[in-house]
Parts: C-alpha cells; sequence; structure tokens
C-alpha cells in the first residue's frame, strides 16, 4: 500500500476536528446505527497501545437497570462532590450539566486489562500503568471520530470504579477507566461548555514548550 500524502485542506480540517471535538452533555434521543458504532469502535482499535497489547474493553451498557444503577451511583457521588466546594463554587457547580446519563441512547464503559497476554509484557516491566494510557489513547480515537461523523461523546468522571465494575460484573483484572454517553448532539459548539459556564477557561502557558 502506497503512503498517504496529505493535503494542506486535510490537515487543516485535522486541526477543525480536534478544535471542534467537545465533552457533549446535551443529546438527541435519535439512536446511532449500529454499522456506524462498529466503525467507530474499529478505529478505536487502531490507537496505539504497549507492547500491542490492546488492553481496551468497550461494552455496550444497553440493559435499563444497570444504567439507572448508573445513573444513581453518578448523583449520589454528584451531589457528594457538591460538598467539596465553597458556597459560591457550590452554587455554581450545581449549576453544571455533568453527564449526559438520562439524555444520550447510548452508553458505553470502558475498562483496560490490567495484564494482557497480548503483547507479552513488552514495555510495562518498567510502567505497567501504560496499559491505561494506552486505553486511554483508544477512548480518545473512538471520541474523535465519532465526531467526524457528527456523533457527540461525553466522559462520565463521577463514579467510583469499584462500584461500576460491580454493577457491570467484570472481570477483576480490568480497571475502569471510563464511562462514555454518545449519541447525536443537540447543538453544537467550538467553545467549551466550562468555559461558557464560567467554571474554567483555557491556559495559553499550555501552548507553549518546557525547555529545560
Amino acid at each position: 500500500m502506497p503512503t498517504p500524502q496529505f493535503s494542506d485542506d486535510f490537515i487543516q480540517e485535522l486541526e477543525q476536528l480536534f478544535s471542534w471535538r467537545r465533552d457533549v452533555r446535551h443529546f438527541q434521543s435519535k439512536p446511532v446505527d449500529n454499522h456506524i458504532l462498529d466503525q467507530l469502535l474499529y478505529v478505536a482499535s487502531l490507537a496505539p497501545s504497549v507492547g500491542l497489547s490492546q488492553p481496551w474493553r468497550y461494552i455496550k451498557v444497553e440493559t435499563p437497570a444497570l444504567r439507572e444503577q448508573i445513573y444513581s451511583l453518578f448523583q449520589e457521588c454528584n451531589q457528594q462532590a457538591a460538598q467539596e466546594y465553597a458556597s459560591e463554587q457550590q452554587q455554581m457547580y450545581s449549576n453544571l450539566k455533568l453527564s449526559g446519563l438520562n439524555d444520550a441512547p447510548h452508553h458505553i464503559a470502558v475498562f483496560s486489562e490490567i495484564n494482557p497476554a497480548q503483547g507479552k509484557g513488552l514495555g510495562r516491566q518498567t510502567m505497567p500503568e501504560t496499559t491505561n494510557y494506552s486505553t486511554v489513547m483508544s477512548i480518545f480515537s473512538f471520541w474523535l471520530a465519532a465526531r467526524a461523523y457528527g456523533i457527540g461523546v461525553g466522559w462520565v468522571s463521577i463514579l467510583p470504579p469499584a462500584k461500576v465494575k460491580s454493577i457491570l460484573t467484570v472481570p477483576e483484572d480490568w480497571n475502569f477507566i471510563a464511562y462514555l454517553c454518545v449519541g447525536y448532539p443537540q447543538f453544537q459548539n467550538i467553545t467549551p461548555e466550562l468555559e461558557e459556564k464560567g467554571w474554567e477557561k483555557r491556559n495559553p502557558e499550555r501552548q507553549q514548550w518546557i525547555v529545560k
């Protein structure tokens, strides 16, 4: 297969894809076709992984009872998190929409096998956590591919890993990495919602090299 030559137009569009990737929390109820979800998983599987171990494990959470348990767990943890802030920030926190669990047509839980046989341990002796990093790379690949299809992804991070593992009855040697809400966004915006709401803003220093 010949090495592809990427045009300037493609490079510009790729930068736009990165810029328009957002953490989506407002979803339409319309489901995504299964063949598109399968394509997103295929792209996710192209991500780099330590020793070619491909430690990621994607679970479609489709059972209503399981989704309800996850949502109840989120509510509990979200209320606890709010108590960690002073009154003014607590009010701002309470006004944030931090998940699309009730809206998104698809819930996807992502785990990482701690020590997969695939890859034969290559590259993991000094940094075994690189299996988790590899799974995060896979999630980001899934996310960008979804955005290219006009599909939104929201990462629900306010969940305790042990309880999620228990609810979904996964093997003990799987690390919980992410719970994703997936579906078509109600609206598109290039500005992060947390920035729009005044919670935080991007730091231009993060676009500069640290030179030593």
